[in-house]
């Protein structure tokens, strides 16, 4: 009889052990489960961040590249301004030389 009293004992003592460590490993199974949905909806909302950030790089760098060549282009067309105002120059200087010459023989005549 206390054999079996010692032996109904330990299998109470084993069975209320085991539920509350079944308890215990659920406990945390659903802590972990709720940390990771949290790490996945985070990850995801930083994918979207990123998303978001490398279209706005790729607007700026596109814009970058279209004011690049508007540079370019305004770099050329000064070019073209500045080598017409040489030749303008120029041709002015010969005109009053030519002026000047003019007015030198018609002195000259007068």
């Amino acid at each position: 009889m206390l054999y079996e009293w010692s032996l109904l004992s330990i299998i109470t003592l084993v069975g209320i052990f085991l539920f509350v460590k079944m308890f215990y490993f659920k406990n945390i199974t659903f802590k972990e489960q709720k940390n990771n949905e949290l790490m996945k909806m985070t990850l995801q909302e930083a994918e979207i961040l990123i998303r978001k950030y490398q279209v706005q790089l790729q607007r700026s760098l596109g814009n970058v590249d279209i004011l690049t060549d508007e540079l370019n282009k305004l770099r050329n067309e000064l070019k073209v301004l500045k080598q017409r105002n040489s030749q303008h120059r120029s041709e002015t200087d010969k005109l009053k030389t030519k002026i000047k010459d003019l007015e030198g023989r018609i002195d000259a005549l007068l």
